[in-house]
C-alpha cells in the first residue's frame, strides 16, 4: 500500500491525469464529502484530478499512512494549491490486483 500511495501523490503532483487514473479500477469511486461529490468510474475520475488536482494546481505531501487491512488504509495528507493549505485524509481501499476501488476523501 506505501508503494501504491506514493505512486498516487506522485503522479498527482505532477498533474499526470492518466497516470492517475490508471492507478484505479474502471468501477472505481471517490467519494470526497469535503466538495459534496462522489466520481464514479474511469470518466468520473479523471474529473476529479482534472478539477481539484491540476485545475487548484494541487501539491500533496503524506504525512501519515495507517494500513488497517491488507486491502485498506488511510493516509493523512498535507495539500497546498490556488486554494491555499489544507490537511485531509484519505482512506482507501484496494482489490486483489493492487488497484485503487474505493478512495472516501475529507478535509479535517
Amino acid at each position: 500500500m506505501e508503494k501504491l500511495v506514493s505512486t498516487f501523490i506522485q503522479t498527482a503532483n505532477s498533474f499526470d491525469v492518466e497516470g492517475a487514473v490508471a492507478l484505479f479500477t474502471s468501477d472505481a469511486v471517490i467519494d470526497d464529502v469535503s466538495v459534496g461529490d462522489s466520481f464514479l468510474g474511469t470518466e468520473g475520475i479523471r474529473r476529479y484530478f482534472e478539477q481539484f488536482f491540476v485545475g487548484y494546481k494541487t501539491a500533496s505531501r503524506l504525512l501519515s499512512l495507517e494500513q488497517l487491512d491488507d486491502f485498506t488504509a488511510v493516509a493523512r495528507l498535507d495539500f497546498t494549491g490556488d486554494f491555499g493549505h489544507e490537511i485531509g485524509t484519505l482512506k482507501i481501499r484496494t482489490n486483489s490486483d493492487g488497484l485503487i476501488e474505493r478512495i472516501d476523501a475529507d478535509l479535517e
